[in-house]
């Protein structure tokens, strides 16, 4: 009975976002003649894609009765770095090296160490036959990365492929941290991602030099300086709907899906599996659900704890490099804000701030909510400041949504009032 209580709850729970969103589209196409239009819903897409990464990301981190502040920052950090790899060709020696090549070098190493411990840890007691296909993977993935680090890759500045596998990898250095400060000293997820949030501003500001200066991309050949061609790519779209024809007779395909979306959907399709399929799914809820009990049961809470906020790092740092090639620079303050965004996202899609409740499709959901409403209130040119404010009125009335009882919420507040 408990458990199909629950199902129907959870039932109730995704026909209500669903239909937030319906009803958001429908007000949107209704309100604007410009929202239902392919170029329109392709920036909406675009737009989402970085959020929506980061919210996948601090899901996890929620679901543990955590909070992460610091993803903006991390985020932030990450764009210069992978600015600064794309477009710097350092010099001869160690002394040649960029601020950036510097951060990544321990991050690299540090990861490169984990995954093959990973992986003996996988393979053990696994068939010959998996134990083979592991370590040529763990091979391969290491001469992809590794690759860029050659003399001659150096002095033509890093692939596309090559940021993508490392600036993540900064991220989850910076997760790492949070995790075992976290874990280890007990200290709460507000103070530790509020001081990583300050220190990676800071240390993006340090690596960009000129007190944080932006770093503008371009692509160029292997002659002059600048990103890869294929740079270009992860921020293009794809996925031909029609065309159009131009005002001077030339005929334009009409693309609806931006490349971030389909990382978007391969972080959460990733999320997704680990905390349904995997055992460390059932942990993540468990910690959240009641952290002392689960350390009572033998669940490893430090280690759950050190994996979430690293994912959490890792996507930030993913959400960096689509950035970059969306807007083609790198900026110590790219992520400002995108913290708050995140976790309304997350709140919106129905995953409890106490932990051990939530729903990853739900945040996928709540982003596209987010990006909807940003979206019909720009087209309506709505102010900035009432935008902050409508959003801000969302977010609370989510939030009691997922109590639960929300005609209970406003009877005991017209009561109180009453007495």
């Amino acid at each position: 009975m408990a458990r199909d209580a629950g199902t129907l709850r959870n039932l109730a729970g995704y026909l209500t976002l669903f239909a937030g969103l319906g009803g958001l589209f429908v007000a949107g196409a209704l309100l604007h003649p410009q929202f239902l239009t392919i170029a329109n819903q392709r920036d909406v897409l675009g737009q989402v894609s970085i959020n929506g990464i980061l919210a996948v990301g601090m899901t996890l981190v929620i679901l543990t009765a955590g909070i992460d502040l610091s993803v903006g920052s991390v985020m932030s950090l990450c764009t210069v770095v992978c600015a600064m790899l794309l477009m710097e060709r350092p010099g001869p020696g160690l002394a040649g090296l960029t601020r950036a090549h510097w951060i990544v070098f321990p991050a690299v190493v540090l990861f490169v160490l984990l995954g093959g411990a990973a992986v003996v840890r996988f393979v053990r007691n696994r068939s010959p036959v998996i134990r083979v296909l592991a370590v040529v993977l763990y091979l391969l993935e290491l001469i992809m990365l590794f690759g860029d680090f050659g003399a001659p890759a150096l002095s033509v500045g890093f692939s596309a492929i090559g940021v993508l596998l490392v600036v993540p990898l900064v991220g989850g250095l910076m997760g790492l941290i949070n995790g075992v400060l976290i874990a280890k000293t007990r200290l709460q997820p507000f103070i530790v991602t509020l001081a990583m949030m300050v220190s990676a501003v800071g240390l993006a500001k340090f690596i960009a030099g000129q007190g944080g200066q932006i770093h503008a991309i371009y692509t160029g050949d292997a002659e002059r300086a600048g990103a890869p061609a294929s740079f270009e790519q992860l921020g293009a779209t794809i996925l031909t709907v029609g065309q159009e024809t131009l005002r001077n007779g030339n005929v334009r395909e009409l693309k609806l899906l931006p490349i971030p979306g389909l990382f978007l959907l391969g972080a959460w399709l990733c999320v997704a599996f680990v905390l349904h399929k995997l055992p460390l799914g059932r942990y993540v809820f468990a910690v959240g659900g009641n952290e002392e009990a689960s350390r009572l049961a033998g669940v490893p809470v430090g280690g759950v704890k050190v994996f979430v906020y690293t994912a959490c790092g890792v996507l930030a740092g993913l959400a960096a490099v689509l950035y970059c090639a969306q807007y083609t620079q790198g900026k110590a303050d790219a992520g400002q804000g995108k913290e708050l965004d995140a976790i309304a996202a997350v709140v919106i899609g129905g995953t409890s701030l106490m932990g051990g409740r939530g729903r990853i499709l739900g945040t996928l959901v709540g982003v596209m909510i987010f990006g909807y409403l940003t979206n019909i209130l720009q087209l309506k040119a709505v102010s900035s400041e009432i935008q902050d404010i409508l959003k801000g009125v969302i977010i609370v009335i989510a939030a009691v949504a997922q109590s639960g009882d929300v005609l209970g919420s406003v009877r005991a507040f017209f009561l109180r009032r009453r007495v």
